[in-house]
């Protein structure tokens, strides 16, 4: 769940509502639907994702969403954090971590790769520009490549 939410921006509600059928493993896609404000989107697939998918599949079964609870239904919100809350304590992360971490971590992980943030934007399902420019404050990594125009022009 982890690795799912990370790999692919999701909230944490969005990783709670998923159903097998919205692993689209041919085009390597997720489909999310019905996230905030009622809007659907699509995002990418990890491939080491959906290796650990096929995996976690052919062990648990699930019947109607993706990520299910002991005696069925829908995993919890509060599980998930807990899971979280032990993987770092495991990988000895003192800062406070939560789900949209590993979200704003993606987004960042993204745009410091050099994605466009039209597609970081999209992948996220954000309907305004505004709300994933934070992430350009976020980070300075590959500033210093970063050439001024002026420095072209024979002057």
């Amino acid at each position: 769940m982890l690795w799912l939410a990370y790999s692919a921006g999701l909230r944490v509600s969005e990783l709670l509502e998923l159903k097998p059928a919205d692993i689209d493993s041919d085009r390597m896609q997720i489909h999310i639907r019905s996230a905030k404000g009622k809007k659907d989107r699509f995002t990418i697939l990890s491939t080491k994702v959906l290796e650990m998918l096929k995996l976690y599949y052919k062990q648990y079964r699930p019947e109607v969403y993706l990520f299910e609870g002991v005696n069925g239904g829908q995993y919890s919100s509060g599980s998930i954090q807990q899971v979280l809350k032990v993987a770092c304590k495991k990988a000895e992360i003192k800062k406070e971590v939560s789900m949209h971490t590993l979200r704003h971590s993606f987004a960042t992980h993204l745009l410091e790769n050099g994605t466009d943030l039209r597609y970081i934007q999209s992948l996220l399902g954000h309907s305004s520009s505004k709300t994933t420019e934070i992430y350009t404050h976020i980070t300075t990594k590959g500033m210093e490549k970063i050439i001024s125009p002026l420095d072209h022009l024979a002057v």
